[in-house]
């Protein structure tokens, strides 16, 4: 190939086109419910009409009857057979001290149901209208029981108990920090400030619903599901867990194309483990594709914490001390992620970029008859982020200073670092400050009295907010491998674990191959979403670049040391004498050399092949300052956001555009929380109130203006070899509080003062409009 090739123009740092987008715009995506096999029949799930209720009897006798029906399985039948609960509530104890209580999450309901929407029994069928008709036909006789879908009512007594091991619904609990230095704190505060706070739930809403089509190849009896995952090795563990008798090496997971996970597709589903039971059983190909209600009503949800969250103050407006009180509505079943998320993970940002050293955090997960949570985008940080950045604001009102001033007052300093928080975490690096005056800059903080002004004079209101904050990103699986394999053909394939859905990280990675190897960017294949091929944590907690990215340098620079001396004998020298560049070694000195590939097809098996593995020595903790100017219509309480600006220190990056998507995409979906989005259940009944997107807001196009968005790359990682911090998350977690603010300072200047502080997510317009008529919500823990 020729040297003439210009890497640099395709390398990192560049913002080159999306690797990914040709196939997907030319209509050649690989999406699962693409796939179809030959003989493959479909599958429909029963789901429980009731919130929580006995299950007296199953009667499959209808839906056997229906012409096409191959099988039908109810949950009796699957506990029969061994097949075993996902675990739930796992490594977390209760205030006695005891393991955490919750139900077993069976594959289909057994004895009780628990939310609306669980599945209770599937029927397989040769077409999927078949299916669902003869799933309508299932008759399951129940007895109702009450149910119980807010927090606050769970823990009350006399509420209905979801878990008689938990007969407080209370499924586990985690203290964090000195009760008793904090209550001291805040005796000799000369400000305190408290706020009641709700996070609603809301649903991850990907594009692309869950789809799995499962077989089993008769030539060697292996499984393999073809599916929408995050984490297909998690996938495969999973179900052999379940699967009584099913060993790793008969399983294989592969994922093609994925329409958006947002944290929702990192593990297995019930309804998973349901299919490869059946496929295995027919010994035919089964397939299901979710459609809108199943992923309202059934897939995992995020956030739902109800917090009181206290700030004590000296009289410079250094804080001394933060307590909060939590309840997080973990669902009916408890999952391991959805319960660490509320008690451990949103907790480690609890103190943020501010130099917070007396805490008393107390974090419950709470039981209720509704759809489990768990992972979404940003996994309990947003939470966390949201409450410090509220008392934030409520103390500067409380106070009458800045906000921004405030926050300045608090920040960790650069001389600081390596920094151990309240929490025990280590931050490597961060000039927090230096990111807070940047983002007032580009935000022209000083020029908004008049910008206000303007907007009075339209008959409107404005409001400004902030929010200057970091995250922790990572999930703490640190380890990944890359297997790089250079082939005869001209192309370089490189294996990772690490899964892409639609973050454009396999144009990441290539550009980091070409900054090794000097090839056009065309000649590197990223090859993911095959458990066959490789095996890993996958893609979650903005992990993917940090370690995925790493682990491709690495074993992209070792399979280039490799190769020198591949041509050092090839070339007869010295391999000390071997250099490379641009797909080319040559002898120094000389114009004697051979190509990579050239190089390659001289090998057994015409190719290199280097497997690495790396490890990075920590989390990395991406930090921002956004800020957003509303404009509110008092006539309506329509809300407008007007301006967004923020600057972000996400280390070094590898492609602008693509990082500028994350975090403007990101920001969109924290919008959607603070505007508009909430999942409802009927207090009394349990029933989905908003199972569509009829009743459910998504946000929209029109939600946000322009985004101005910078990049500080000044401080880089230093816990990685790439130097760049997570950004997958960073825009969502920021967004929802400084757009909240946002819309209090502009109540507050109308006259609401800290009243204002009592509204509550979505702030919608009936919400804001009621708000202005100083007709507020009273405490969610009333």
């Amino acid at each position: 190939m020729s040297a003439q090739f210009d890497a640099g123009r395709f390398g990192s740092g560049k913002a080159v086109r999306r690797v990914e987008d040709a196939a997907l715009l030319a209509g050649r995506g690989e999406f699962a419910g693409d796939l179809t096999r030959a003989g493959q029949t479909h599958i429909a799930f029963v789901r429980s009409p009731h919130a929580h209720a006995r299950i007296a009897s199953v009667d499959v006798s209808g839906a056997t009857a229906v012409p096409g029906v191959l099988a039908v399985y109810t949950g009796a039948e699957l506990a029969q057979a061994g097949v075993k609960p996902i675990p739930t509530v796992q490594g977390f104890k209760r205030a006695d001290g005891s393991d955490g209580a919750g139900p077993p999450q069976r594959a289909l309901a057994h004895e009780f149901v628990r939310f609306v929407g669980e599945p209770v029994a599937a029927v397989v069928a040769e077409t999927r209208e078949a299916a669902r008709d003869a799933a309508e036909a299932v008759f399951v006789d129940y007895e109702d029981l009450p149910a119980v879908v807010d927090p606050v009512r769970a823990i009350a007594a006399g509420a209905p108990v979801v878990w008689p091991q938990a007969p407080d619904n209370v499924a586990a609990e985690m203290h964090h920090g000195d009760p008793a230095a904090t209550q001291q704190a805040f005796a000799r505060a000369a400000h305190t400030v408290s706020l009641d706070v709700v996070n609603q739930r809301v649903a991850p809403t990907p594009l692309e619903p869950r789809s799995v089509l499962a077989w089993v190849d008769p030539a060697d009896s292996r499984l393999t599901l073809r599916m929408s995952s995050q984490m297909p090795t998690g996938v495969l563990g999973s179900l052999c867990d379940a699967i009584p008798g099913l060993r790793k090496d008969q399983v294989r997971v592969t994922v093609g194309d994925v329409g958006g996970g947002f944290g929702m597709k990192t593990g297995i589903f019930p309804e998973d483990i349901v299919i490869a039971w059946a496929a295995r059983a027919l010994k035919r190909p089964v397939k299901w594709q979710a459609d809108r209600v199943d992923e309202f009503t059934a897939a995992y949800h995020g956030r739902d914490t109800v917090s009181r969250a206290e700030l004590a103050l000296d009289a410079a407006g250094k804080v001394l001390a933060l307590r909060v009180r939590t309840l997080g509505n973990v669902g009916a079943y408890g999952t391991n992620a959805g319960v660490a998320i509320q008690l451990l993970v949103g907790p480690w940002v609890s103190t943020s970029i501010y130099d917070i050293r007396t805490i008393d955090l107390q974090f419950k997960a709470v039981l209720t008859h509704t759809a489990p949570t768990s992972a979404y985008r940003g996994a309990g940080r947003p939470e966390a982020i949201y409450l410090i950045e509220r008392l934030f604001d409520a103390a500067a009102r409380e106070m009458q200073v800045d906000p921004a001033q405030l926050r300045r007052r608090n920040m960790i300093r650069p001389e600081q670092m390596p920094y151990t928080s309240a929490m025990a975490q280590v931050y490597d690096s961060g000039r927090f400050e230096q990111i807070l005056d940047r983002g007032l800059a580009l935000a022209d903080w000083n020029g908004f009295a008049a910008r206000r002004e303007l907007s009075q004079a339209q008959g409107r209101l404005r409001g400004r907010g902030i929010a200057s904050f970091l995250e922790w990103t990572g999930g703490n699986a640190l380890e990944e491998k890359v297997g790089v394999n250079v082939r005869a053909d001209g192309t370089i394939e490189i294996h990772s674990a690490t899964q892409a859905m639609g973050q454009g990280i396999a144009t990441s990675y290539a550009q980091l191959a070409v900054d090794v190897f000097g090839v056009p960017i065309e000649r590197i294949r990223i090859l993911q979403g095959d458990t066959d091929r490789a095996n890993g944590f996958g893609s979650a907690g903005s992990r993917s670049l940090f370690t995925g990215g790493s682990a491709v340098k690495v074993a992209s620079e070792r399979t280039v040391d490799h190769a020198k001396g591949l041509a050092a004998d090839a070339l007869e020298a010295s391999a000390g004498d071997i250099e490379y560049a641009a797909g080319r070694f040559r002898v120094a000195g000389t114009d004697v050399g051979i190509d990579l590939f050239e190089l390659a097809a001289r090998q057994p098996g015409e190719r290199i092949f280097i497997d690495a593995k790396t490890a990075a020595g920590g989390p990395t903790w991406p930090n921002a300052c956004h800020v957003c100017e509303v404009e509110i219509d008092p006539d309506t309480g329509t809300v407008e956001i007007v301006r967004y600006s923020s600057v972000n220190d996400i280390g070094r990056v590898v492609n602008p555009v693509i990082a500028r998507g994350q975090v403007e995409g990101g920001a969109v979906q924290g919008i959607g929380q603070a505007l508009c989005e909430r999942v409802v259940y009927d207090a009394e009944s349990g029933q989905m109130l908003t199972g569509s997107l009829m009743d459910y807001a998504v946000p929209r196009a029109d939600v946000s203006c322009m985004f101005e968005t910078e990049f500080d790359t000044s401080v880089p990682c230093l816990t990685n070899p790439l130097g760049v911090k997570g950004v997958g998350e960073l825009g969502t977690i920021g967004a929802t509080p400084c757009v909240v603010n946002a819309v209090i300072d502009a109540l507050d200047h109308v006259g609401l003062g800290r009243d204002a502080e009592r509204i509550q997510m979505p702030l919608t317009a009936d919400r804001v409009w009621a708000a202005l008529r100083r007709d507020l919500p009273a405490s969610p823990f009333a």
